[in-house]
Order: structure tokens, then sequence, then C-alpha cells
């Protein structure tokens, strides 16, 4: 592995990863690629809105309630009809199916990763 790829620490502390709640999900039909519209709770950060293809692993209404850990400070996205204001974050699988990252315990909306 080269090094031109490695960050330093203050590269680092710009990626604000916080802890969020889904508020809402619901299938995003005016997408190409199977995905969700969702809303997420991150406390004193607002409530911001995101598409997420988890479809493979995930239904809406299970999606309800979970804290998920997302980047809050890219810039803001159009996606098909949306405009997304955050990340959820997540692991990629060998089939794309993607894992949601969340904390082991519940944990205050907005929390910093890092």
């Amino acid at each position: 592995m080269e090094d031109n790829n490695e960050l330093s620490w203050n590269d680092f502390m710009k990626i604000e990863m916080r802890i969020g709640t889904i508020l809402t999900a619901e299938v995003f039909k005016e997408v190409k690629n199977p995905a969700y519209k969702i809303q997420v709770d991150f406390g004193e950060y607002g409530i911001k809105k995101t598409s997420a293809q988890i479809t493979k692993l995930y239904q809406p209404e299970d999606l309800i309630g979970k804290q998920v850990v997302a980047v809050v400070n890219f810039p803001k996205k159009q996606i098909a009809t949306m405009m997304s204001e955050c990340l959820v974050m997540g692991g990629i699988g060998d089939d794309k199916e993607v894992t949601l990252i969340s904390p082991e315990r519940k944990i205050k909306n907005g929390t910093r990763i890092g």
C-alpha cells in the first residue's frame, strides 16, 4: 500500500461523522438503483435527508428508530427529486449489500465519531 492516500490528523478531524436516529424511511421510486429516502435526527445538528442504497438487507419499517453513523458536512447533493444532506455509513459486502454502521448501545443524537 502506498502512502499517497494517507490523511493527516487535521484532515480526519474535518470529517464530521455523527450519530443520528432514523425517523422515516420509504422507497425512493425516482432513482435508477434501488434506494430508500431517509430522514435522520442528529439532535442539535438538525434533521437531515439522505438516500441510501440499503434495500438488500433492510426494509423501511425496520430502519425507524435505528441509530446510524453519517457524515454530516459533505456538500448537499441532488439525487433525483431530493437534495441529500448527509451520507449514512456502511460496509459494502461481496454482493454489494450494505450493512449499516451503528453504535453498540443507544447514544445521544449528534454525538461525534472520532
